[in-house]
């Protein structure tokens, strides 16, 4: 396996990872919706393994994702990878909240923004 492969697989398994993690399945959940055994799910979520199409069609019917969410940003290479903006854990705990929690996040992000330009500019003067 040449490592654009294994770059492939490791991203789309984070991508699995977390869609499972957000719709609080365990991996023996997720197995036994599937047919599949516990350790084949966590290969494909470390990208050891790589599932047919059947495999990733179940996983995304599943986990209620479509295939761009898996393969969009590895496809368009102008688009930035996301687990290069956001850390996975982040990322986790974000999509578990409620959609209040999630207005807060998005709020208090725009704030320490808005705090963090307004100290570059004291800094400079």
């Amino acid at each position: 396996m040449n490592n654009q492969e294994k770059f492939l697989r490791k991203n789309i398994g984070r991508k699995i990872k977390l869609a499972r993690s957000k719709s609080d399945y365990t991996q023996e959940q997720l197995a036994e919706k599937l047919s599949l055994s516990t350790r084949y799910i966590s290969q494909l979520e470390r990208g050891i393994a790589f599932g047919s199409a059947t495999t990733i069609t179940n996983i995304c019917k599943a986990l209620n994702i479509n295939s761009d969410f898996l393969f969009n940003d590895l496809i368009q290479n102008d688009s930035p990878v996301l687990n290069d903006i956001v850390d996975d854990k982040f990322l986790e705990d974000y999509l578990k909240l409620n959609d209040y929690n999630k207005l807060v996040v998005s709020s208090l992000a725009s704030e320490l923004v808005k705090l963090q330009d307004k100290n570059k500019i004291v800094k400079k003067a």
